[in-house]
């Protein structure tokens, strides 16, 4: 409905045209008809285009029979310029000449006046149009560049938290394996000092404090072998620890993996679960005869879960294995379960850690 309110003003110059005529039944009459065909050319759908353009030239071409008609000329070249084609009009050209004494001279002063406005306000419309339609491409790109930026961003914000992750770990390997080197060895050192000053100690009231002595230096050598293996723990990078295990066996496997765990996994689940999928792909090394793997790590509510699948051809198992027994071992250790499933499909490997058994 752009440009309603002009092509009214229009609408109202040729109502002026109209009623100048001396009688008033056939003005009312083309007024209405004109109306009429003015919303047609309206309401018909772009598609169907080509009746509206029918209708205006049938409505210009009408001059030529009824003289009155053309006071609806400037509402016909209005509609005729919204369609942008002007020449429908043309029809009413020869009968404006042929018009003689049938119209009045404030008759053809309005359609004159009526001409000159539809092409004023159909200018104005189109440059407002094609304004709004500058400000809407501006506003589709402003906003398709926020999208990007705002994409851009959460990447760039994704891969600082990866990089400060990955430094902590680093600097939480380092200080374990300071710790290690430096305070571990002297703990370990003065445990040995401890122990010759009791065995050669004689004298009854120092043999109390040398025990003493070395229970505290036992206790502090527990202490710090908790802490370094904490820190080396949290530390662990299970993902890539994954990914670097896959990229082992793809010359003989294509294997997909599904991870989804949180980082803040604690350490014995990460080692317990990287171990199994290390000591799985071996085996499917040593034993699969099939060309895919699936690995499936998840982790819900109220446990973690680990599925190892491969489509080799498996019929039965040997539990004594060392691999397997391994894997068991590892699995139980942190309070897990574990099966081992063979079928001619393949073979399955399903572990399970209870989160309230950790």
């Amino acid at each position: 409905m752009d440009g309603l309110s002009e092509k009214l003003v229009v609408a109202l110059i040729c109502m002026i045209g109209f009623f100048t005529a001396n009688s008033l039944t056939a003005p009312v009459a083309l007024l209405l008809m004109y109306f009429c065909l003015s919303a047609a050319v309206i309401l018909i759908p772009q598609k169907y285009s080509a009746v509206s353009a029918g209708l205006i030239a049938a409505g210009a071409a009408a001059g030529l029979l009824f003289p009155l008609a053309l006071c609806a000329l400037p509402l016909l070249l209005y509609d005729a310029l919204t369609l942008k084609k002007w020449w429908l009009v043309l029809p009413a050209v020869p009968a404006l000449g042929m018009a003689g004494r049938n119209l009045l001279t404030a008759q053809y002063l309005t359609i004159a006046v009526g001409i000159a406005a539809a092409l004023l306000l159909y200018r104005r419309i189109s440059v407002l149009t094609g304004q709004v339609g500058r400000l809407t491409a501006l506003r589709d790109t402003v906003t398709e560049r926020n999208l990007l930026l705002t994409d851009q961003n959460l990447k760039m914000a994704e891969m600082q938290d990866t990089e400060i992750r990955l430094a902590t770990m680093k600097e939480r390997n380092r200080i374990a394996r300071e710790i290690h080197d430096n305070v571990g060895h002297m703990l370990t050192r003065a445990l040995l000092q401890a122990g010759a000053l009791t065995v050669i100690n004689q004298d009854e009231q120092m043999k109390e404090p040398l025990n003493g002595l070395k229970d505290t230096l036992d206790t502090a050598m527990t202490s710090m072998r908790e802490s370094v293996h904490t820190l080396h723990d949290d530390s662990i990078d299970l993902k890539k620890v994954i990914e670097d295990s896959i990229a082992a066996v793809q010359d003989r496997f294509t294997v997909r993996l599904d991870y989804d765990i949180s980082d803040r996994a604690p350490g014995s689940v990460k080692l317990c679960m990287a171990g199994i999928i290390k000591e799985g792909l071996s085996n499917a090394v040593r034993h699969s005869d099939g060309d895919r793997i699936l690995i499936v790590l998840r982790e819900h509510p109220a446990f973690y879960q680990l599925v190892i699948e491969d489509n080799g051809h498996c019929s039965a198992i040997t539990e004594t294995g060392i691999g397997l027994k391994n894997m068991k071992d590892r699995a139980e250790g942190i309070g897990g379960q574990i099966s081992f499933t063979p079928s001619e499909n393949g073979f399955r490997i399903f572990a399970s850690v209870q989160k309230e058994n950790l």
